[in-house]
């Protein structure tokens, strides 16, 4: 079944909230390398929730962290953008 939605259809059904609710429960393992049998959809909702939570903390640490080295190292705007098109996924 696939992930995308016609663009008219507007409610999910029962079973494509399931689908991605395992989805979920799958990457959340793989992240946490533990194998667990079925766990219940707000556990993963939470869990999901705390990963993505996780996630934004470590870009607001990683960004203040940037933005102090470019400080220190007198990077003019020019450097700063070729710097960022250089590191960023294409």
């Amino acid at each position: 079944m696939s992930s995308r939605r016609p663009s008219g259809a507007s409610k999910l059904t029962e079973d494509e909230i399931n689908e991605l609710i395992l989805k979920l429960q799958a990457l959340l393992q793989q992240l946490d390398q533990r194998q667990t049998s079925r766990v219940s959809a707000s556990k993963i909702l939470k869990e999901t929730c705390s990963y993505i939570r996780k996630l934004q903390s470590e870009v607001d640490d990683l960004s203040e962290r940037l933005s102090q080295l470019m400080d220190s190292m007198n990077i003019n705007t020019v450097d700063i953008e070729s710097l960022i098109t250089s590191i960023l996924p294409q």
